[in-house]
């Protein structure tokens, strides 16, 4: 009983020396409630955002409410208003549909709820700030790839047939990611686009089936595949291993979110290249900044965190902070996710 009485004590006495400072009671970390909402978790990357913004956020002092919404944006819209009717005062959402997915911020701000991206921008809504990897870096990477192993191919020659495997239609992702890539394919008129498909829910099967049809379509004689995402490189590699063709050797591809399995795939020499898109930097600045708002809500976004850059989403400029993206090869495996942490020798190589 003693020991109950003196942490009443001491809660109440740290809400008067709070009050005292003249400082909101959400500034008090044991009353900040973070919203993570992801689009899925089906993609083997999620496991990680979800473990290290949990971790960090915690650790701040805040608590999280986590949910995934499958990759539909009915059920994101549910859960997202789940969140607030729980208590979050700051909702980091990675969106369903960047196109739709404004109204939601409007109806966070509008009960006093602040909302930042995550990995995805929003378009048409007040977002409060986002926390993003350079998407159009990744698919520029991804072009330079390409250019150099077709150089080292064909006698320095850059020539041949490219199809963009893209993620989910009208995903700004998808379209940041795929415009790097074409960017680097316009600028090489020996490269031929042959196929240019979006996917719904970033679909590995349906990645599988665009690649059978343009192999079919073009009697194998196709070069290179970029893909959006590591699931949908998965499913171009099953097409061309269908097809005696998977090898870095005789077909490149490149992937994105350096799930296990393709970075196995690139070690081995089955896949050309993936991006490592670094999930800690990441997610912990994103935990960071949500916990920052949550701390000082009457502060606008911009005058709470440092920006790397202001972007214009169709109606707000948008606090924006980047982080590294980086090429994985098979000659830089072990100093990249291995010696970064992301994996060990042993889950990359076997053993």
């Amino acid at each position: 009983m003693h020991i109950h009485r003196r942490t009443l004590i001491t809660v109440a006495t740290g809400a008067v020396v709070a009050a005292s400072l003249g400082l909101p009671a959400i500034a008090r970390a044991a009353d900040i409630k973070i919203g993570f909402l992801l689009k899925t978790m089906e993609e083997e990357r999620y496991q990680r955002d979800k473990a290290v913004f949990i971790k960090k956020a915690e650790e701040l002092g805040a608590e999280v409410i986590f949910d995934a919404a499958n990759n539909d944006e009915q059920t994101q819209l549910a859960k997202f208003e789940n969140m607030i009717s729980k208590g979050a005062q700051v909702i980091v959402m990675q969106p369903v549909n960047t196109g739709t997915a404004g109204s939601m911020v409007s109806m966070a701000n509008a009960e006093g709820v602040k909302v930042v991206g995550y990995d995805s921008m929003l378009v048409n809504g007040p977002l409060d700030a986002m926390v993003m990897q350079d998407s159009w870096a990744v698919g520029k990477l991804q072009g330079e790839a390409m250019v150099e192993w077709l150089k080292a191919r064909n006698g320095g020659e850059v020539k041949g047939k490219v199809a963009l495997i893209m993620g989910q239609p009208g995903d700004s992702n998808a379209i940041a990611m795929s415009s790097g890539a074409l960017e680097i394919i316009s600028a090489n008129p020996g490269l031929e686009l042959v196929a240019e498909q979006a996917h719904e829910g970033w679909s590995s099967e349906k990645a599988m089936a665009t690649t059978e049809n343009v192999l079919t379509k073009y009697a194998n004689k196709v070069d290179a595949f970029i893909c959006n995402n590591s699931g949908m490189a998965r499913g171009v590699i099953a097409a061309l291993n269908a097809q005696q063709l998977a090898s870095a050797d005789k077909v490149f591809v490149a992937g994105s979110d350096a799930d296990l399995v393709n970075i196995q795939f690139v070690a081995q020499g089955k896949q050309a290249v993936e991006i490592w898109k670094k999930i800690e930097p990441l997610a912990e600045t994103a935990a960071t900044v949500a916990v920052d708002l949550a701390r000082e809500p009457d502060k606008p976004a911009a005058d709470v965190i440092k920006v790397d850059r202001m972007v214009n989403n169709g109606q707000v400029d948008v606090p924006t902070i980047v982080t590294p993206v980086v090429l994985v090869t098979k000659d830089n495996v072990e100093q990249t996710v291995i010696e970064g942490g992301f994996y060990t020798k042993e889950q990359v190589y076997g053993g």
